[in-house]
């Protein structure tokens, strides 16, 4: 029989995720994130448009929001948006999501933003060989001015409870103060016995002006040592990590379990508190044909979704999000591993067919989906 010693860094077995007791807590998650205006063109190019149609979006927000419209789970969002009409309209499109709005902090408005304003993106959602294009036009936001002792997480944690924290790369790519927040959310909900996770979420536009992947690096390592759930796929691994692994494919989007296992060899031993990572596979045909699958590792063992060879997408902005809420869906209510991957990975499937960011899918429909069901028609 072989000791523990001599075991390999995937058999190792690492503790169960827990939660608390929902009875006890307010919320089942919380997001820290920032929360943007999507300006949609259809099926125009931002820069020919005359014409957007909106919607509000956000990596951590699109998690919240995926489990509370379609999981029917308790989520809130700590995020900050100035005083002002677009507020506003924002603040109207996240109550129809139905994700607990009391924690949003409300600056005031100056009159032209130059204190604090709200984040706009545009994003073009492609088609055939034209990939989809986002442009974004949100610094000096609102959110991006938070920093430590402004939010009180012990209240949040420890007073109302939550059972997990989210947060992820895009939050805290977005000024020099950011990172700290993140850092002392994931420190406080450790510290009340709040489950975290993690969507490292690379985005070269956003550190590319602060210092690019050194710079994410830095940051993403401090955070990653609190989380228990950590997502990402190997580009994330790689540049906002630091994992570069010898041999691994040039196209790292392609849908290779292997990369993920490289990658994943070298993580666990840099942060033996991971207890789950996923990542989500995807190999881009076209702007609208996608294979997509997702991959978990949890306790020592891997755990792959079925393949939904060309996927046909409408708008793949959020996917991955919708993949995450699924995910965490799975682990709140205690489901297997393979059922919490495959959960996840439906949900984003679904999510990707139809626009804007956050999912518009119903759980009965993710079932459906996780248990081998089509598109015929539902009468």
């Amino acid at each position: 029989m072989r000791t523990r010693s001599s075991l390999s860094i995937f058999e190792r077995r690492t503790m169960a995720i827990e939660t608390k007791d929902s009875g006890s807590c307010r919320w089942d998650l919380v997001s820290l994130g920032e929360v943007m205006l999507r300006l949609d063109p259809g099926e125009c190019r931002v820069h020919t448009a005359r014409s957007f149609r909106v919607f509000e979006g956000g990596g951590e927000y699109n998690v919240a929001r995926g489990l509370r419209r379609c999981f029917g789970q308790r989520t809130a969002i700590v995020t900050a948006l100035a005083d002002n009409g677009v507020g506003r309209l924002v603040e109207d499109l996240m109550l129809q999501g139905g994700v607990d709005l009391s924690l949003v902090r409300w600056e005031p408005f100056d009159g032209i933003g130059r204190a604090a304003r709200n984040g706009l993106n545009f994003t073009e959602r492609g088609f055939g060989p034209r990939g989809a294009v986002g442009v974004s036009d949100r610094a000096n936001t609102a959110v991006s001015q938070l920093r430590p002792g402004m939010i009180d997480w012990d209240a949040i944690f420890g007073g109302e409870g939550a059972r997990w924290f989210h947060c992820g790369g895009i939050f805290a790519a977005l000024s020099d103060s950011t990172p700290e927040v993140a850092l002392e959310a994931v420190k406080k909900a450790k510290k009340h016995g709040t489950a975290t996770s993690y969507d490292l979420n690379y985005r070269p536009s956003l550190w590319k002006s602060i210092g690019g992947p050194k710079r994410a690096r830095e940051v993403n390592r401090e955070i990653a040592r609190f989380v228990d759930v950590m997502i990402g796929n190997e580009e994330d691994f790689t540049l906002a990590l630091g994992f570069e692994v010898e041999g691994l494919d040039e196209n790292i989007s392609a849908i290779d379990p292997a990369n993920f296992k490289k990658m994943l060899a070298e993580a666990l031993k840099a942060y033996p508190n991971f207890k789950a990572v996923a990542n989500t596979l995807r190999q881009v045909r076209t702007a609208g044909v996608n294979d997509w699958s997702a991959i978990l590792w949890h306790e020592g063992e891997f755990y792959q979704a079925r393949r939904y060879d060309r996927l046909e997408i409408l708008d793949r902005v959020g996917g991955g999000d919708s993949f995450a809420s699924g995910l965490i869906y799975g682990f709140l209510e205690g489901l297997s591993p393979q059922d919490c991957v495959e959960y996840g990975a439906a949900h984003g499937a679904l999510a990707m067919t139809t626009p804007g960011d956050t999912s518009m899918a119903t759980v009965k429909e993710v079932k459906a989906l996780v248990g081998g069901g089509s598109a015929r028609v539902q009468r």
